[in-house]
């Protein structure tokens, strides 16, 4: 007789509560991706959003320093390597509020894409190419109650462009992330994706005032806010 095991469905999308952020691990704090990443994971924490990283070195120790200097909350999910020389693993200095231990690199990678309900996408190498892949995919087959993801950089427009001309790439797919040159035009793509997922889950108007208050302040006040005492 077959044993059929059945796992937990995903659970509908109304809010974004958590953000993770992809990106290097091989940066230092003089690299300027990772004061980007210092003044994002601060400008969410500002929004009230948890961000979420690999507890690792670079551009993941940057997003929970950057949220902790703004009181934000932070979770790391984790993986301590064996015979993996070519893999960063957990960097002692990335203190976070939440770890959450995984046994390969396959559950980290999938831990932080549940863990989430946005995802930044910085600039890196193989692994942040495999976790950008990994969210744009699950993007595309959850559509409708897919979880977003917004790409920093200017260089993810010759990117997508190049995937475009090369892959078999449908509409809906093109749906699913923003690409944000800086940091207004991030705060412009999380607000855009607040309001389509308060639309897709029928808030009620009041819930819906109050997220339109929450992103719609003017992005100098809110910027000048999150990064008062930012990185330097």
């Amino acid at each position: 007789m077959k044993t059929t095991i059945s796992t937990p469905r995903q659970k509908q999308l109304c809010a974004i509560n958590s953000v993770a952020i992809f990106g290097s691990a091989d940066v230092d704090e003089r690299h300027p991706l990772y004061r980007e990443a210092f003044s994002i994971a601060r400008f969410l924490a500002y929004q009230g959003k948890t961000v979420v990283d690999g507890g690792g070195p670079g551009t993941m120790d940057a997003a929970t320093k950057g949220a902790e200097s703004a009181d934000g909350n932070t979770i790391a999910v984790t993986f301590y390597p064996k015979d993996m020389p070519e893999f960063e693993g957990r960097y002692f200095e990335n203190n976070v509020d939440t770890e959450i231990k995984t046994a390969n690199y396959i559950e980290r990678m999938f831990g932080l894409m549940d863990v989430s309900d946005a995802v930044i996408c910085m600039q890196g190498g193989t692994g942040t190419l495999s976790e950008w892949a990994t969210a744009w995919l699950l993007a595309h087959l959850y559509y409708g109650n897919h979880k977003p993801l917004i790409l920093y950089g200017s260089f993810w427009h010759e990117v997508m462009s190049v995937m475009n001309t090369h892959f078999f790439i449908g509409e809906k797919e093109n749906t699913v992330y923003r690409i944000a040159d800086n940091l207004e035009e991030l705060h412009e793509a999380l607000w855009l994706f607040e309001q389509e997922i308060a639309q897709r889950c029928q808030t009620t108007a009041k819930q819906g005032a109050a997220v339109s208050q929450v992103l719609k302040k003017p992005f100098s006040q809110s910027l000048t806010a999150a990064l008062k005492g930012a990185y330097v």
